[in-house]
């Protein structure tokens, strides 16, 4: 069975998700929030550690403390959760900018970073899963008033950070093209998905997309890679055509 490492959103709020990857045999490492009280949390098949977003040399640390506890890791999900961030970045307010740029966007960069380099010294396969829930933005919610009633839109430097997480992760699914130890899965899960409130379900999902891309006996194209697929959805396995 594979094992998993979780990352951008931390233990305790992590937690659901964290149990249903690992509810389906696999190993799970994650990341765990600075001073959380997590001390008492156990589990045999999940195990965490720190990680300070806006380093580069702790996303190599985390990559290699993942290998070190649960051999071997070859499947990975990275969480952008745009409801999780507007609950730490409510306001736009200036002095929430550099930390928010740290914790949404270069964290990301820095760990995608680190990860691609791991795995071009291995060349074992593997999986990264890009897992976005997105939040509609102001304007989004002035444009489509029907869809999206009663709800606050996103603050500035979350809908700047969602924007930039769904552009940074098409460009890297584009490298299954000439890496063929590479598979990339882009999931998404918008406020009108019926999983958007069911962290275990979109994670259960998650699991199943993943076992249908390493069943697959011809590598994954760059046009089923770059297929941003909705939570619950079947993963493009025959040949498509960009409309």
């Amino acid at each position: 069975m594979s094992n998993v490492l979780l990352v951008g959103k931390d233990l305790p709020d992590s937690l659901d998700f964290a149990e249903t990857l690992a509810n389906t045999g696999r190993k799970v490492f994650t990341t765990e929030k600075l001073n959380a009280e997590t001390s008492n949390f156990d589990s045999a098949n999940i195990f965490k550690c720190t990680w300070n977003r806006n380093s580069a040399i702790s996303s190599r640390a985390l990559i290699i403390n993942a290998e070190a506890k649960i051999p071997p890791v070859d499947e990975f999900v990275i969480y952008f959760d745009s409801v999780y961030y507007n609950s730490k970045f409510s306001l736009d307010r200036t002095e929430d900018l550099s930390p928010a740029i740290d914790c949404a966007i270069s964290s990301y960069q820095f760990f995608v970073n680190e990860l691609l380099f791991r795995l071009e010294q291995k060349k074992d396969p593997a999986t990264i899963v890009f897992l976005v829930k997105t939040a509609p933005s102001k304007a989004e919610l002035i444009k489509n008033p029907n869809k999206t009633p009663n709800i606050h839109g996103s603050t500035n430097i979350v809908s700047a950070a969602q924007s930039a997480f769904i552009s940074f992760a098409e460009n890297i699914a584009t490298l299954v093209s000439d890496k063929n130890y590479l598979s990339v899965l882009l999931g998404q899960c918008t406020i009108q998905n019926e999983l958007y409130n069911n962290e275990k379900g979109i994670a259960q999902w998650v699991c199943q997309s993943i076992d249908t891309i390493k069943s697959q006996k011809k590598h994954q194209n760059v046009k089923q890679a770059l297929t941003w697929v909705k939570a619950g959805g079947k993963v493009p396995t025959g040949f498509l055509l960009f409309k």
